[in-house]
């Protein structure tokens, strides 16, 4: 069987692009898209992705009305906490630590829901 290599991009619609692409690159140093070839687009790290559809009526992502939840790997969960706290916005830590890693949960400015992942355990990444 061919398989696809990883995620080569993630596209939604926002009511304000430009806002949204400010916030993202502030609180979590995801940059959008280079205006030009010669400069360079954000990359991630190699590791664990997860893609797994929800039940239409899950909890999960809280707004019964949001369709999609990014998780983002992160090296310093506490860290990169403090920083999106420093910003301005809040972030709910998880208290527990799972056997793949610790969690917590910051919404953007359109209040979509990102979760943030610091694996560990038996995680491999």
């Amino acid at each position: 069987m061919i398989k696809v290599t990883g995620i080569g991009g993630f596209f939604f619609r926002a009511k304000n692009p430009e806002a949204l692409e400010k916030w993202y690159s502030d609180n979590l140093g995801v940059t959008m898209p280079p205006k030009s070839y010669d400069d360079m687009p954000w990359r991630q790290e190699a590791g664990t992705t997860v893609f797994q559809p929800f039940q239409h009526d899950t909890e999960y992502f809280g707004d019964h009305n949001k369709q999609w939840m990014l998780n983002f790997r992160v090296r310093d969960l506490d860290a990169l906490v403090q920083q999106i706290r420093d910003n301005g916005n809040q972030v709910e830590v998880d208290p527990e630590v799972y056997p793949n890693g610790r969690f917590a949960r910051v919404y953007d400015l359109e209040g979509n829901p990102i979760e943030l992942w610091q694996p560990g355990g038996s995680d491999p990444s």
